[in-house]
């Protein structure tokens, strides 16, 4: 499983790149019998406003 969460750390790292955010967490997980990464991502809030947190699910092949 360490490997796994390696690799959601960097499609994390990727995720959070693409929507200009900073990734907050990134886990492994089993959604209907595929591996995948749940992928959460704070992106900056529009003028001065908290960031807003963004959650993906990413299949992790």
């Amino acid at each position: 499983m360490v490997v796994a969460a390696a690799d959601c750390y960097a499609i994390g790292q990727r995720v959070a790149s693409q929507n200009g955010g900073t990734l907050a967490r990134a886990s492994a997980s089993t959604q209907g019998g595929q591996p995948v990464c749940v992928i959460v991502v704070l992106v900056p809030g529009k003028d001065g406003q908290r960031p807003r947190r963004a959650e993906f699910v990413v299949p992790q092949n």
